[in-house]
């Protein structure tokens, strides 16, 4: 069995006006985070992290923001079109293992709704997609409440 694992990283600014979008759930809050697509920080980070290991470059690659059929589109979709694309390589996902890093609204009471959502979209189990959150202790942008960071891991396979 041949394994491989990727790492992958996101930022997005926090703004009004926006939803807030983290994980494939819509969290209530009083912004939402900006980008070209709905900027799920956290799936972007993980669809990074699968390319990656995959070494098929990054989601900016496949899902160009310059690109007008992926204005405000759902990351759902764009996670679900990552799997796609590794599988047609023949690997697996194996198991995620993800950050994010905000000081407000408290994550942890969605987690389990976020893990119960990707494990859908990718057809794996929920024990296999660890997601934890974190506050940077009020210092730089996450800090300041200007925006939200995302971290992730991710070990693929295929048979050899």
């Amino acid at each position: 069995m041949k394994i491989r694992v990727g790492f992958g990283y996101d930022v997005h600014r926090l703004t009004e006006g926006r939803e807030l979008w983290l994980g494939g759930i819509k969290i209530n809050h009083t912004k939402g985070l900006l980008g070209h697509s709905d900027a799920d920080v956290l799936i972007h980070a993980i669809c990074d992290a699968i390319l990656g290991a995959a070494n098929m470059r990054d989601i900016g690659y496949h899902f160009p923001d310059t690109a007008g059929e992926y204005k405000n589109i759902d990351s759902k979709i764009l996670l679900k079109r990552t799997a796609k694309l590794i599988a047609e390589k023949g690997y697996t996902i194996g198991n995620i293992d993800a950050t994010i890093c905000a000081e407000k609204p408290k994550i942890n009471p969605h987690i389990p709704a976020m893990q119960q959502t990707m494990a859908t979209i990718l057809g794996i189990s929920e024990e296999d997609i660890s997601i934890k959150a974190t506050t940077s202790e009020k210092m730089g942008f996450v800090g300041r409440e200007e925006g939200f960071a995302a971290y992730a891991v991710v070990l693929i396979q295929k048979e050899d």
